[in-house]
């Protein structure tokens, strides 16, 4: 069982920044991927970016040039970086670790996920 903590959420206004963090309460292992998702109420959830054991990264068109995601393997933590937020970014935003083969889908889907934490706010004002 791997429990996952995301911190880092906050109200910021329009063009600013923000960096979440996860915490995995457990080592991934040597063959993972870990990726963040954002639901605004009333909408499906929405991959945002993955990032697998080797480091390769893969992100949704909507955040490309804009959101960083990167990993510690000590301590076991996941990051994602926020630069030029728009309102359009408001959302919770979690995190989720699955399988390697999880990062390796014609999209970033939540169902290959097993594991998700609670979630953390961005709430973006313009």
């Amino acid at each position: 069982q791997v429990q996952l903590v995301e911190s880092g959420g906050a109200s910021v206004q329009s063009g600013g920044s923000l960096r979440l963090s996860c915490t995995a309460s457990t080592n991934m292992g040597s063959r993972y991927c870990m990726g963040w998702f954002r639901q605004a109420p009333g909408k499906e959830r929405e991959g945002v970016a993955t990032i697998d054991s080797d480091g390769r990264t893969d992100y949704a068109d909507s955040v490309k040039g804009r959101f960083t995601i990167s990993r510690d393997n000590a301590p076991n933590a996941l990051y994602l970086q926020l630069n030029d937020l728009k309102p359009n970014d408001t959302a919770m935003y979690y995190c989720a670790s699955g399988g390697f083969g999880a990062c390796y889908h014609y999209a970033i889907l939540a169902r290959y996920f097993t594991y998700w934490g609670q979630g953390t706010q961005v709430t973006v004002s313009s």
